[in-house]
């Protein structure tokens, strides 16, 4: 789902309104039951809407930045790989204990 463009709308929206969902429920909950005021829908609404969607879009692109930067390789128009990423490869390295787990030379 992630390589796929034309399933990224309906996958940010409904994150989004999942999101606000979940802080909307939440706050008419305190608002009505434990504090006892009234709730006004529509003014929560938007102010829940002006505080999820900016640091959805900045968590979104800090996301796409990430995948820019330690995206494996570089794929030429022909579909071959030209250059594989050596912050991907530093990023990658195996614990120690694992230099030689499938050598199978050493008797034990």
């Amino acid at each position: 789902m992630f390589r796929e463009k034309n399933n990224m709308i309906p996958f940010h929206i409904s994150n989004v309104l999942l999101t606000l969902m979940v802080s909307f429920a939440a706050h008419a909950v305190f608002t009505i039951y434990i504090i006892g005021d009234e709730f006004n829908w529509l003014l929560q609404l938007a102010i829940l809407i002006f505080i999820i969607l900016p640091i959805y879009i900045l968590g979104h692109l800090a996301f796409e930045k990430y995948k820019l930067v330690y995206k494996k390789y570089t794929i030429a128009e022909s579909g071959k790989i030209l250059v594989l990423n050596e912050k991907y490869l530093k990023k990658k390295k195996w614990p120690s204990k694992f230099k030689n787990y499938n050598d199978f030379s050493k008797e034990k």
